[in-house]
């Protein structure tokens, strides 16, 4: 008995292996691929056939619509076209691919057993540009809050928010709508008057967008209370002269009502104003006084001044040549004291090579009368000394 039923054992694996093997032929009769493609952009679906014997072939989209029926057109969406059909492979383009193109394609062959293959179709949606919200004004002191918003992609596009090349972090979400979803990131930031025109950068990324990014650029408009600075059109001023004042202001919004006074007085009457200019003509010493401009915005006010002095035409030429003048003095000061220092110099070094040299003699005459002696005695070495000693 044991060996009759490993005899039918055997035989039974062996009649399963047929089976397996059969089906896989049978399974290699069709062949699929998946694709992956951005909505807009073109489908390529191929069939690949395995020992074609002219039978039928039926090409399905995912809802079993018949598209193509052994190359004849089924389906009258002009977006399907047959490109190829061979013996060995039927290709079909499908253009301006749309999400509800999503799904299974099914690839039919009927010979005397029916084999289909399901080509899969993902339909990827990149997001646009990314759009950026406020929602209040910023104000110097105070916060703003940013929102980034994609309203449509699949899968969620990521959302970052960058200034100045530093990431800023953000408190992000997403909302599924049908197939697509809606993604937004929100950033506070404090912000000062110098912030204002600064970028912000909110940008997504995407596998549809193959490495590229979407960017938006946001420049902060941040309000502030104005600043006010005079400038005159000349800084000394003679009886005569036509005097204009310029009041340079800033604020956001800019100051658009400039005024003009005097302190403890009025404006003289020929004063002429004109928005952020006031214009003196022929000063007199009357005039003289202090002028001030006065710049305001809906977050507060700034004033400056401005003294004006009048001289008479003599003074001011008085004042102007003694400046020359005094200048010319100090550099012929100046090289007076440096000829009395080099002479004192050459005085000093003079004195000090007299003192050397008498030193030397008085030394040598005591220490060294032969040296004097042999210059005497003009070198002769074979004559006594004591000849010519003095």
């Amino acid at each position: 008995m044991g060996p009759a039923r490993w005899g039918r054992g055997r035989a039974m694996l062996a009649a399963l292996g047929l089976l397996w093997a059969a089906g896989r032929a049978l399974a290699q009769e069709v062949q699929t691929e998946n694709m992956t493609v951005v909505e807009g952009g073109v489908a390529e679906i191929n069939c690949r056939l395995h020992r074609y014997d002219g039978s039928i072939v039926v090409i399905q989209n995912p809802a079993r619509q018949t598209l193509f029926f052994n190359g004849t057109r089924a389906l009258k969406d002009e977006r399907f076209q047959l490109v190829e059909f061979t013996q060995r492979q039927v290709r079909i383009l499908l253009s301006d691919v749309r999400l509800e193109d999503e799904g299974g394609y099914f690839c039919q062959l009927y010979t005397d057993d029916t084999h289909h293959q399901i080509a899969s179709l993902t339909v990827l949606v990149a997001p646009e540009n990314p759009t950026v919200e406020v929602k209040e004004q910023a104000v110097e002191g105070g916060e703003v809050e940013l929102t980034c918003v994609v309203p449509r992609s699949r899968p969620a596009a990521t959302l970052r928010w960058y200034r100045d090349r530093r990431e800023l972090r953000g408190l992000s979400s997403r909302e599924q709508l049908g197939k697509v979803f809606r993604v937004s990131t929100s950033v506070r930031l404090r912000v000062e008057r110098r912030d204002h025109g600064t970028i912000v950068t909110c940008e997504a990324t995407h596998p549809a967008l193959r490495g590229q990014r979407k960017q938006t650029q946001y420049v902060l408009d941040v309000q502030y209370s104005p600043t006010a600075r005079i400038q005159p059109s000349q800084a000394v001023l003679r009886e005569g002269d036509t005097l204009l004042l310029t009041c340079v202001v800033n604020g956001n919004p800019l100051p658009t009502e400039i005024t003009w006074s005097r302190a403890n007085d009025s404006l003289p009457e020929r004063a002429q104003m004109e928005g952020a200019e006031l214009t003196l003509p022929a000063l007199s010493p009357g005039d003289n006084g202090t002028y001030a401009c006065h710049a305001a915005n809906k977050h507060g006010r700034a004033s400056d001044q401005y003294v004006l002095v009048v001289y008479d035409p003599g003074a001011i030429v008085e004042a102007q040549t003694s400046v020359p003048y005094a200048i010319v003095g100090g550099i012929l000061a100046l090289l007076v004291f440096s000829v009395i220092c080099v002479l004192i110099g050459m005085v000093w070094c003079s004195i000090r090579q007299k003192g050397s040299y008498l030193t030397h003699e008085a030394s040598g005459l005591d220490e060294h009368g032969e040296a004097r002696e042999a210059f005497l005695n003009g070198g002769d070495g074979h004559k006594r000394k004591e000849e010519f000693f003095i």
